[in-house]
């Protein structure tokens, strides 16, 4: 899955939530810590990254401490030059029309973007992209519903999608990837 095949207009759209954070009495949400798992699994994420995404051309994270702190883990596994990451402010407590909105505002030339944030906004996401079905990949309907049930901390979804940031319409992407630490596949590293 290193690259989205002969196509040069298929994008590539890595949605990951923030690893397990840690809930330190008097912190206030946006700036909670990882936890101890949390440090171990985003760098395991970023591997998992490095070994089937490949180059990343930018990064979209939410201002949390917690969604920063896991792409600065998982990221540094895609090797010494750093990605591009810009910090939006809309990504944290983002439903589905305001992550649409931020990707929308994504330069045409980007092909693969990572999303940092939060549930339950990227797993609606997930699934409004995706959109009810039919699949071409028999495997595609348990990945979807994997992530209506349950879109655990650190996960990595990776969908396909041929049109541009700035008109994902729903059920225009194919949910290509799924992984977590907690249901990690043979790939998971």
């Amino acid at each position: 899955m290193a690259s989205t095949g002969s196509d040069p207009a298929v994008r590539r759209l890595v949605v990951l939530r923030h690893a397990k954070s840690a809930y330190p009495p008097g912190v206030p949400d946006a700036q909670r810590p990882l936890s101890e798992r949390g440090r171990t699994d985003a760098p395991r994420a970023g591997r998992w990254l490095a070994a089937h995404v490949g180059v990343v051309d930018l990064v979209v994270c939410s201002p949390a401490a917690r969604t920063q702190d896991t792409w600065a883990l998982a990221g540094a596994a895609l090797g010494p030059v750093p990605v591009p990451v810009v910090v939006d402010p809309r990504v944290y407590g983002a439903a589905v029309d305001d992550l649409l909105a931020v990707l929308a505002e994504v330069d045409p030339a980007v092909g693969t973007l990572v999303l940092v944030g939060h549930s339950p906004g990227l797993p609606d996401l997930v699934v409004e992209l995706v959109g009810p079905g039919p699949y071409p990949d028999p495997q595609e309907q348990a990945r979807v519903a994997s992530v209506a049930g349950k879109f655990p901390t650190c996960a990595v979804a990776v969908l396909h999608t041929d049109h541009p940031w700035s008109g994902l319409p729903a059920g225009g992407a194919r949910l290509v990837a799924l992984t977590s630490p907690r249901h990690p596949g043979p790939d998971w590293v």
